[in-house]
């Protein structure tokens, strides 16, 4: 990987850069559907395992490349784990924020075998606005009108969704509604997750600790690999299905995750949540066309609702929140914009 290249990022390269690492995070439904003989939890210990592997060879790497461009600082008594890896054992948010990653980690791919790809995501999407929320209760931020009025179109659009699912599902007896309604519960788990870690992470910086997002990335994949180990036992899967599952590790967690944060060093925060939307139709495209997974009407209209919510909240307010704090990492909040 460039590190060096990636250490002076044009705005546009920025941009460019961004739409890759969506393309990369929506792999994970289609590639999921390929898998012969994983079990639900054997699928999330793999690729969580694999993520942590992956982070713990890239880090170290990728901070010794900050180092030299003086992105990153060396600072006089740090342990082993904090210059190689950015590990912060003594920091309750970075414990927080690990937490926060394996739940996510956990309930995306658990949701995935309970139900649609488009049902997943389109629930993650709503992740800002419950960040709004949770930011609005804990931090008492102001939310502005739009950001209301988003909200509630976009559950009126998950309503319409479910809704129409719900109803035909209770008048088919082919298909199975307790999935349906397992698999949007826990797809649920990852917007409220994600919310609880922008807030503390946010929280913690703007009382002057330094939070680094990735190496929250590597210790989440080690605990959710953790407690998926001795559910996923005994090992079902076939060399095949590691093989995809190592692959989601690497290409759809821990590159693109490093990657964001990257980005996120040259873009205001509502650049990274416009073009993060992206992911959602990326992923729903390639599911339909690499597992043919097609999107029902009541999806595609209900969801069209929600990112169009999304989409027009974080337009309306880009000149507004072109100055606002934004997930930063180790690196970033060492930099002057």
């Amino acid at each position: 990987m460039p590190f060096r290249a990636l250490s002076r990022l044009t705005h546009t390269q920025a941009v460019f850069l961004m739409v890759a690492v969506t393309l990369m995070w929506s792999i994970a439904g289609v590639v999921s559907r390929q898998l012969e003989s994983a079990a639900r939890f054997e699928v999330t210990f793999w690729r969580s395992a694999f993520t942590a592997l992956s982070l713990l060879v890239i880090l170290p790497l990728w901070r010794a490349a900050d180092r030299a461009n003086g992105v990153l600082a060396s600072e006089p008594g740090q342990g082993l784990l904090q210059r190689h890896w950015g590990v912060l054992p003594r920091s309750r948010a970075f414990w927080v924020s690990g937490v926060c990653w394996s739940v996510m980690f956990t309930a995306f791919m658990l949701a995935l075998t309970f139900t649609t790809v488009a049902n997943v995501l389109i629930i993650m999407s709503v992740g800002p606005l419950f960040t709004a929320l949770l930011a609005r209760f804990m931090l008492g931020q102001t939310l502005a009108v739009r950001t209301w009025l988003a909200i509630v179109a976009a559950g009126a659009g998950i309503v319409y969704m479910y809704g129409s699912q719900f109803l035909q599902a209770f008048g088919d007896a082919t298909v199975d509604t307790g999935s349906l309604i397992a698999g949007s519960l826990i797809a649920l788990c990852v917007p409220i997750a994600g919310a609880i870690n922008w807030t503390v992470v946010q929280r913690s910086q703007t009382q002057g600790e330094k939070i680094d997002l990735v190496p929250s990335v590597l210790l989440g994949g080690v605990i959710s690999s953790l407690l998926t180990l001795p559910l996923a036992l005994p090992f079902n899967a076939t060399g095949a299905d590691v093989a995809w599952l190592g692959m989601l590790g690497l290409v759809q967690l821990a590159i693109p995750c490093a990657l964001a944060v990257v980005c996120a060093r040259s873009l205001k925060a509502p650049e990274v949540s416009l073009l993060a939307l992206l992911e959602v139709i990326f992923g729903i495209l390639l599911a339909w066309l690499g597992a043919g997974e097609a999107p029902g009407r009541e999806v595609l209209v209900g969801g069209t609702l929600v990112i169009g919510a999304l989409f027009i909240n974080e337009l309306l307010g880009w000149r507004s929140r072109s100055g606002a704090p934004r997930i930063q990492t180790l690196q970033a909040s060492q930099r002057a914009d």
